[in-house]
């Protein structure tokens, strides 16, 4: 929210830089490693933690979108680093959110939640 300062005598801001998302990559490989590979959609839910952890990921995912938005609007005027931070802090929210269903993902069955149609 801090414009950028052009003075070399000001102090720097806290600024998101590749850094932070260079980390945030090598934290998904490390937590995703032990983690079954994906073969199914991966329903929110399970351990009241995961569910949470569920949660968190959309409220960021939002975020991110926001961030695209006012990138799209502003352009150079702000750096669009936060943008791919929250990217890959909810991959990293979802990869936690697995690693806390320690019984194993909810996993989506298609059709399990449709009504049939009626016979005749």
């Amino acid at each position: 929210c801090t414009p950028f300062q052009d003075q070399a005598d000001s102090p720097a801001a806290l600024r998101i830089d590749t850094g932070y998302v260079t980390a945030l990559e090598f934290d998904c490989d490390r937590f995703n490693a032990d983690l079954e590979p994906l073969r199914s959609f991966i329903l929110p839910g399970g351990t009241p933690g995961s569910s949470l952890l569920h949660q968190s990921r959309t409220i960021t995912r939002r975020a991110e979108r926001s961030m695209w938005a006012a990138i799209a609007e502003l352009g150079d005027e702000i750096s669009v680093q936060p943008a791919h931070y929250l990217n890959r802090l909810s991959d990293l929210l979802f990869i936690l959110a697995r690693v806390a269903n320690h019984a194993g993902d909810v996993l989506w069955i298609p059709g399990s939640d449709r009504e049939h149609p009626p016979t005749e």
